[in-house]
């Protein structure tokens, strides 16, 4: 259903995330942040070699389900091809990340923890100024480097990030 000009955004439909090894990437963003998987398939289809122009020979690709989102995150894992990993800083241009809103940081933190996962500030910081003030956030990375932001709202606004 189209509500405006053809040439204009009408929303976020995934975010994609490539990985290097499917199970791996699966025990952080299923087991560690309880995301739930509901499409996990092989595909070996023309159209996705020629839209990335990568000969991969087969990608499994995952979508995971966000609570409280409509937004998925798809992993995909190309295979039969060279890949090289990328690794990037949160200073470096082209570095990316997303953030997950949570109600107890630390928690969360510490289920992560024990898995084996490590924050990159060691713990939860405070955020102490601007906009959202009162909030407490912390960045990990999956398994290939990607960075994922865990966010808990301030208590006087439950909200802060999803508005």
């Amino acid at each position: 259903m189209t509500t405006g000009p053809a040439n204009e955004i009408h929303g976020l439909s995934h975010i994609g995330i490539t990985v290097s090894d499917m199970d791996a990437s699966l025990r952080f963003y299923r087991d560690g942040l309880g995301l739930e998987v509901y499409i996990d398939r092989i595909a070996d289809h023309d159209y996705l070699r020629e839209v990335t122009a990568v000969p991969s020979s087969n990608v499994r690709i995952v979508y995971l389900r966000i609570p409280g989102s409509r937004v998925p995150v798809e992993l995909l894992e190309h295979r039969g091809i060279e890949r090289v990993p990328a690794r990037t800083r949160p200073c470096d241009p082209g570095s990316v990340h997303f953030g997950l809103q949570v109600p107890d940081i630390d928690a969360f933190h510490e289920r992560l923890v024990s898995l084996g996962y490590r924050s990159r500030s060691g713990h939860p910081v405070d955020i102490t100024a601007g906009p959202f003030d009162g909030a407490r956030t912390c960045f990990f990375t999956d398994p290939d480097g990607f960075l994922v932001e865990l966010q808990q709202p301030p208590a006087s606004r439950p909200d802060a990030f999803l508005s």
